[in-house]
């Protein structure tokens, strides 16, 4: 197995603009895991959520990082944010390579996601009561699953980059 950095965390962390710096800086492709369901599935998330309900897509997940850990080479992953919910994807992200949890507050994430209406779980009521109470459920699975955790707040992409390189150098 290659060197491989799977990025976790809460939506609007930054694990696609961090991974993209992961990715500049150590020359690894760059892999998003809701875009290859995505590519799979022939529809968005949204329309997979709406159409099949979470527990599929969550299926589809799974799917995903088993592939990922048949792919050759070194890569990047952004994770999608309820991807460590299922105990199965959790060993197996773990497995699969280096998990790195983007811990981010809730006023980061209602700051960054501001107008986002492509996240189905935030669409409809109190979005700041939605995001915080997610939050509090998921925060705990992330910090089990990852092998480090980088906290994001006020930070530059390139910065929290290079120290998830560090930390695994």
């Amino acid at each position: 197995m290659g060197t491989h950095f799977i990025l976790i965390g809460f939506m609007g962390a930054g694990k696609t603009t961090v991974g993209r710096c992961l990715s500049e800086m150590t020359g690894y492709p760059l892999l998003d895991t809701d875009q290859l369901i995505e590519e799979q599935a022939g529809m968005t998330v949204s329309r997979i959520f709406q159409v099949y309900g979470e527990e599929e897509f969550r299926r589809l997940e799974t799917e995903i990082i088993r592939q990922l850990m048949e792919r050759d080479g070194d890569w990047v992953l952004s994770a999608g944010g309820g991807m460590p919910l299922r105990e199965e994807n959790r060993k197996l992200l773990r497995q699969a390579g280096r998990v790195v949890y983007l811990k981010v507050s809730p006023g980061t994430v209602l700051n960054r996601l501001r107008g986002d209406t492509t996240r189905p779980l935030l669409q409809g009521g109190d979005v700041k009561e939605k995001v915080e109470n997610l939050m509090d459920s998921r925060n705990p699975v992330y910090e089990r699953t990852a092998h480090i955790t980088v906290e994001t707040d006020g930070r530059f992409p390139e910065d929290i980059a290079e120290e998830i390189v560090l930390k695994n150098g």
